[in-house]
């Protein structure tokens, strides 16, 4: 796929960006550098190849979970502007 410049200032243009006429040429030969670079990676063979997330063999890095005691209503309400019940009360915003 070839990344040309009016292409280039189509797109500039849907998107409210001013290119200078340098930028203009720059921009387009490094679009059509990256979709040249995508095209080899598509030519790749990838069939033995296992999807991953990361390049690296990682796993959970993440804590164990542990149970702990738990605030108790008052103990959460206690600083609450208004409340009602065990519940926190709030303006109402629908009209």
């Amino acid at each position: 796929m070839a990344i040309d410049k009016e292409t280039v200032e189509y797109v500039a243009h849907l998107a409210r960006i001013e290119l200078k006429p340098e930028e203009l040429e720059r921009l387009s030969q490094q679009l059509h550098d990256i979709i040249g670079f995508i095209d080899q990676l598509s030519a790749l063979d990838v069939e033995q190849v296992k999807p991953a997330s990361h390049i690296l063999p990682i796993s959970n890095v993440l804590r164990e979970d542990q149970p702990h005691a738990c605030l108790t209503p008052d103990k959460v309400l206690e600083n609450a502007p208004s409340k009602i019940g065990n519940f926190f009360s709030v303006p109402k915003i629908i009209e």
